[in-house]
This record gives C-alpha cells, structure tokens and sequence, in this order.
C-alpha cells in the first residue's frame, strides 16, 4: 500500500510515467530496449537533466531562472570562437566557460537579493541580453566547430565495453552531477535552501544568511547550464539556436518531478526523472507521427497538468493532517470555526507561542 501511495505522489508519479512511457516506445520500437539504444537515450537525455537539477535548487528555493537557455548558447559559441582548431585552448577555454557560469549566476542571485528584483524579471534580462551578446558576436549564422578534442567531452567515452559498447561522458558527467546534487540535498546547505523556499522570513530571523544561500542557488544554475553547453559542443554544433528553449524545457522537467513551483518541496532525483520522462514523451510521439512543431504546446499543458496535480495532492494531504490534529486555533481569537473553547487547565499546560517557536529557530539556524 505505501508503494501504491508513493507512486501517485507528486514527486513519484513521475517515475510510474517514465516507466510507462519506455514501455510504449519499446512496444512501438522493439530495439529501443537494446542496450546501446539505451544508453544513446540517456546521452541524449544528459543535458536536459543537468539543466533540470541546476534548475531544482533555484525553484525549491522559491525563485526561477530563465537565464538557463542564453546561457547555453553562450557557453557553446564561447567554445566555438575561442577554442577553434587549436588543442592546447581546451584547457583554458574549459575553466573560461566555468568562469563565465559563475559570474552569470553570481550577477543574477545579487540582482534578486541585494536589488529585491523578482527573479523573473532580472533572470528574463539575464536572458535577453546574453542572447543579444550572441546574436551580435556570431550575426546570427552558425559558426565553425571547435576542436575534436574539445567536442569528444560531448559525443566520445570509454570504448568496448561488453554489451553496451560504449559508455558516453556525458552519461558519467550526469551520473556524477546527480551524486553531488544529492549531496546537496541532505547536507545542511541543502535543508537550508528547502527552509527558504518553504518560508524565507522565519529562515532569515533563523539567522540564514538568505542573500548567499539564494545567489549559491543561481550559481550551481548556471553552472549546470555551462555543463550542458560543454556536453552540446559534442553533437549539436555551434549555432546560436543550440540551447534555445531550455529554461522552459528544465521548469518543465522540475514541474513534471513533483517539484511545486514557490518552493519548500521537491526530490531532485524527481527533477532528474522529469528530464527522462519529457524526453522519452516527445520519443513516443515522434514514433506514433505526431509533428514536433507541437512540442512546445505540450510543454505548456505538461507545467499546467503538473502544477495543478502537485496543489490538489499537497492541499488533500494538508487537509488530512488538520482532520487527524483538530480543528485550528487562531492565537488571537481562540478557536475556528465553532471548534470548543479551550479550559484554564489546558491554557496553562500550553507554553508561550514565541518560546514554542524557539527550538525550531535554533535547530534551524544550527542547520544553515
């Protein structure tokens, strides 16, 4: 029974779609479940699922990042430009783009902290203005390829390997990325962000620096879109279009994991699982004929579905928790809704409101 309530969940149900949307693609192609097709599919799903958990921490956070996509396109073009046929740039352009990342997350998580812009908005000029960078750096036309050496990072791996073939970087670069971000999550860095998204105001008399944990959070964004932009060099190419779309196609794979968009909730091997399972959709319908121009609308009615499944799930299990706790008491005004007046007795056995909060507050502030 606890399996059957985990996999309707929101951050579960997630999983059951990805197993079932595999299961439709190998029925309608058989040698998709070959281990090589496999292992293709997970390199391509690769940098979509980076840019999703980069994504997760800045949305359980309570903020958005929609600088994601620009910086893509930035990262790959920087690649394209600055490393060109020359070997020995692989290195220095490698830490340039990693440098790159940072400062753009770094600006991004000040602006929304310092300047109390909504991320929206500041990461939306983010956006704009890298892809205006581009658009006048490269006029708009592809550019040439960089290095092989640079590009294998993207499409080699190790070789001969017994059934599978090859084992891709960009799958070790995930499965890496993916460890780390779990690290994160159960480190007190990582209750901290959860904490934040979940209430920022008792996070900050908590004494959580908010400014840093918020603008960390735009870092390893940006730092996960840099990853993907490395990975793309591989097999897209540099053109100004590589990497368009992906702070929608990551919200999308965050939404679709169970993560509630506001903050305060979400599994980030859920957010990981969406990126599967929205890639995996579009392989179903690119297999059953249905036009890819379509793609986008499904997107949008995927955040709608999955917005509206994760508030009537999480308001179902609220009310199940206020059902088993009582009727709620309003501190000023005693009980709600006709719930029985409280006796003296029971006042006095009940502690001050404010020192009830204390404990909390501390093992909190013990945390971040």
């Amino acid at each position: 029974m606890k399996i059957v309530s985990a996999l309707v969940s929101p951050r579960g149900a997630v999983f059951l779609l990805l197993a079932v949307l595999l299961i439709a693609i190998t029925v309608l192609n058989p040698s998709f479940a070959e281990p090589g097709q496999l292992m293709r599919f997970i390199q391509r799903v690769a940098p979509v699922a980076i840019v999703a958990i980069g994504q997760y921490f800045v949305i359980v956070g309570g903020e958005f990042d929609l600088s994601m996509g620009s910086v893509v396109t930035a990262q790959v073009v920087i690649a394209g430009n600055l490393v060109g046929q020359d070997e020995s740039r692989t290195i220095p352009v490698l830490f340039l783009m990693l440098a790159f990342g940072v400062l753009v997350g770094l600006v991004n998580g000040l602006i929304v902290s310092f300047l109390r812009v909504p991320s929206f908005i500041a990461t939306l000029g983010m956006m704009l203005a890298l892809l205006g960078g581009v658009l006048y750096w490269t006029g708009g036309a592809a550019t040439g390829n960089p290095d092989d050496s640079f590009r294998q990072i993207g499409r080699g791996g190790i070789q001969d390997v017994p059934v599978l073939d090859l084992i891709p970087w960009s799958v070790l670069i995930l499965i890496v990325v993916l460890a780390a971000a779990i690290w994160f999550s159960k480190r007190p860095f990582g209750r901290t962000i959860i904490a934040l998204g979940d209430n920022p105001t008792a996070a900050g008399f908590a004494g959580v620096r908010t400014w840093w944990v918020k603008t960390s959070t735009f870092i390893l964004s940006s730092l996960s879109a840099t990853l993907a932009g490395i990975l793309l060099v591989g097999y897209a190419g540099v053109h100004p279009s590589v990497g368009r779309g992906y702070e929608f196609t990551a919200i999308t794979a965050v939404v679709l994991g169970g993560v509630v968009l506001g903050g305060g909730r979400g599994w980030v091997v859920a957010a990981a699982a969406g990126a599967f399972a929205l890639e995996a959709l579009f392989t179903l319908l690119n297999f059953a004929g249905v036009p890819s121009t379509l793609r986008d609308a499904i997107q949008g009615v995927i955040i709608i579905a999955a917005v509206a499944y994760s508030a009537v799930s999480f308001r179902a299990r609220r009310r199940g928790r206020t059902d088993v706790a009582g009727p709620p008491v309003d501190a000023d005004d005693g009980p709600v809704d006709g719930a029985p007046e409280t006796s003296p007795a029971r006042e006095k056995e009940s502690p001050p409101q404010s020192g009830a909060t204390r404990p909390a507050i501390h093992s909190l502030e013990a945390e971040g």
